[in-house]
């Protein structure tokens, strides 16, 4: 099961996000994001979003 950063909301593989650093993981979430250039995405910078990746939407 994928786990998500609950700070960043990036699919983190291993027990650390790489983007913030943060333990804080979980395996329940909602909807899944995919940013390929957040600089020209809307939903990107809707969200604060600064990096390429796969996100989660809701994250509980």
């Amino acid at each position: 099961m994928k786990k998500v950063c609950k700070s960043c909301k990036l699919f983190v593989e291993g027990n650390e996000c790489p983007l913030c650093k943060s333990n804080q993981l979980s395996t329940n979430w909602q909807g899944r994001l995919i940013i390929l250039d957040a600089n020209k995405s809307m939903i990107a910078q809707n969200m604060k979003i600064n990096m390429k990746g796969e996100y989660a939407i809701k994250v509980r």
